[in-house]
Order: structure tokens, then sequence, then C-alpha cells
């Protein structure tokens, strides 16, 4: 039987691009999302036929509701040969306001307590099957903390250092912990940013290069690599010299601008 990939937040974006390119190279497709009539329609679009699919309603945000979706996919579909756990949130905020406080809190629950919980249904099939592989989508914002932007950027550092325990937990398993921290991709996510976005890419060249590192069993990759050379000389500026060179820098909208 054909491989099979578990991919959440795959209405739209890099979740929808990572779902194409999986079908191009002949797997079948678990898509979860909040909005299923989305994927329903791109993947009727696209001409996938009912059996190359399945589409499971979940919101990561809530933990019985993506590990339902997990639960449903292995009784529907089998285990999974990849998961990936795309789906996030990225709202800026201001902690001196009182609401932008629980924008934090959805923003940890969404990105990093929702990763756990897509991985948790599949990890002990994974791990008696003694294959399989777990992707974590960081970002390049977890690398090093933007002005406005901490809730994303600590939340995206977290998922880099889950998926690092989590890799080491695993490693005698046969199961493989990836991580990939895309850069700038052209998505509803980025497009209402106010400041600079150097080596823009568009979501289907971002899911050519973290497919291709995913079948390698890369453990982490940063996407474009470029961003990866920019994050670590960043990384290694001293913290007032990197304070003194964002100073001024346009914040990411926060929840009451959107």
């Amino acid at each position: 039987m054909d491989k099979l990939v578990f991919i959440t937040g795959a209405s739209s974006g890099i979740g929808q691009a990572l779902a194409w390119r999986y079908h191009q190279a002949g797997w079948r497709l678990a898509l979860a999302a909040r909005r299923t009539g989305e994927i329903e329609n791109w993947a009727r679009a696209q001409g996938l036929g009912p059996d190359r699919y399945a589409v499971y309603a979940a919101d990561v945000a809530d933990t019985q509701s993506i590990a339902a979706a997990g639960q449903a996919c292995l009784a529907r579909q089998g285990v999974p040969d990849a998961v990936i756990a795309n789906a996030g949130i990225s709202v800026g905020v201001d902690t001196a306001v009182r609401e932008d406080i629980d924008v934090i809190a959805r923003t940890f629950a969404t990105n990093n307590v929702g990763l756990a919980a897509t991985f948790h249904p599949f990890v002990e099939a994974m791990v008696s099957r003694g294959s399989g592989a777990l992707v974590g989508i960081g970002s390049v914002a977890g690398i090093r903390g933007l002005p406005g932007h901490g809730a994303y950027c600590a939340s995206k550092a977290a998922v880099i250092s889950y998926c690092e325990s989590l890799r080491g937990e695993l490693r005698p398993s046969g199961v493989k912990v990836v991580t990939i921290c895309p850069g700038y991709i052209d998505t509803p996510l980025t497009r209402q940013n106010r400041y600079s976005m150097p080596f823009l890419m568009q979501p289907q060249d971002f899911a050519e290069r973290a497919f291709r590192a995913i079948e390698a069993g890369a453990s982490y990759r940063v996407i474009p690599w470029q961003m990866g050379v920019v994050a670590k000389l960043l990384r290694m500026l001293p913290n007032p010299i990197y304070d003194k060179l964002l100073a001024g820098r346009p914040r990411k909208h926060r929840q009451s601008q959107q």
C-alpha cells in the first residue's frame, strides 16, 4: 500500500503545499484542519480520488480534538509513515495589554501543546512498527526573539527544543524526529507583515525542499538555507548590538489590529 502522511493545518499555505507535494510523490493523504470544507474543495479541484485522501476535522488548540483526529486516522487509514505538525498561529503581542496575555496562551496551546498532541496518537504505533517520521514545523523566528513577536518566537523556540528532546527519546526506536524551520513563506500568515521579508519563498518551493529533507531523514533543516545563515549570524551578535539593530523595527500586527 502507498505511504501515508498526516498533515495538520492542511487547508491553506504551507500545509496545503505539503499535501500537494506528497500527493505528487504518490502518498495517500490524511489532512486535518478546522476548515474541512476548504480542504474538500481543494482536493476536488485538484482531481484527488476518494481513495487518495481523507479529511479530519480538528482544532489543534483543543487537545481532545486533535488526539481524536489522530485516532480516527489510525482506524480509517492505518499508521502514517510521516506526521507533519504544521498548524500554527502568529499574532503580535504587547505584554502590557491584558487581552494579549490570552493571545500568548492561545499561541502556546496551538503551536506547542497542539504539536505534541498531534504526535501523541501515533508514537506508540510507530515505535511498535519501528519506523516513521514525526515532523515539527518550527521557524527561524525561534532562533532569536523579535520585538512585538514574543509569543510566536517563544513558541517556535519551544518547538525546536521539544523536537530535539523527542528525537533523543525516540532515537533507539527507529522513529525519526525532524525539525523544519521555514524562513519567510508567502502565506496568509506573512502577507500582513509590516517589515521586510528577505528570501521570501513561495509555498510550493518550500514544500519541495521540506519533502526532500524529510525523506532524507534530516534532524534539523532551515529553509531556505540563506535564512539559516542569517539566523546564526544574528544569534552570535552581542545583545547590545542586536538590540540596536532591531530598534524601530515595525512590529507584527496585534489581534486588535487585524
